[in-house]
């Protein structure tokens, strides 16, 4: 609930931003506009003539309102970006068959998967990322092939044995995953 107000939040900010960057773009390409529009045509201006000769006196005015609105324009972009990000699974619970469950880090099934992945034949290296949620989490793996692996061979064993590992030890009755397959760059073997 909280993401879905965050990003509710997030995108009426950009709206607004938006709609003001269009006031004032419309206003300097001489767009007609309605009359209760704030800026009125080529030669209106943001900040009058009066109020620049105000603080023009005043070093240190002009940097500081460059360096804020630098400064916002950044935490804007920090904060979009950590919008879109995915969160990663810190925990996983598994059922100790006491009622009250184990937590198990997923950090640690992850390096787990990680490495029995990395080991299977034509793997070169993976990477795994635990999502969802901690009861019922979800696998993203992403696998750097050999040139010389088959590829339905390495997802296969993938399937039936680092999977099944992960999902047997911490105890889940299933454990989604979602697999990227990649090549490693090499350059051309020489037939002679």
């Amino acid at each position: 609930m909280l993401r879905t107000v965050n990003r509710v939040l997030l995108g009426l900010a950009g709206l607004v931003l938006i709609c003001g960057g269009g006031a004032v773009l419309a206003a300097g390409l001489g767009l007609s506009v309605p009359s209760w529009w704030p800026w009125y045509g080529k030669r209106d201006v943001l900040i009058s003539e009066a109020d620049r000769d105000r603080w023009r006196d005043q070093g240190w005015w002009w940097p500081t309102v460059l360096a804020v609105l630098a400064v916002v324009v950044v935490l804007a972009l920090w904060w979009l970006l950590a919008q879109l990000r995915r969160a990663r699974l810190a925990e996983v619970l598994v059922d100790s068959g006491d009622g009250e469950g184990a937590l198990l880090r997923g950090r640690a099934l992850e390096g787990v998967l990680a490495d029995e992945a990395g080991a299977l034949y034509g793997v070169a290296r993976a990477q795994v990322a635990l999502t969802g949620r901690r009861s019922s989490p979800q696998a993203r793996i992403r696998l750097l092939m050999e040139p010389h692996a088959a590829p339905d061979e390495a997802l296969g064993r993938l399937t039936d044995e680092a999977l099944a590992h992960a999902r047997d030890s911490a105890g889940l009755t299933e454990l989604p995953a979602e697999v990227r397959l990649r090549a490693v760059k090499h350059r051309a073997e020489r037939v002679s």
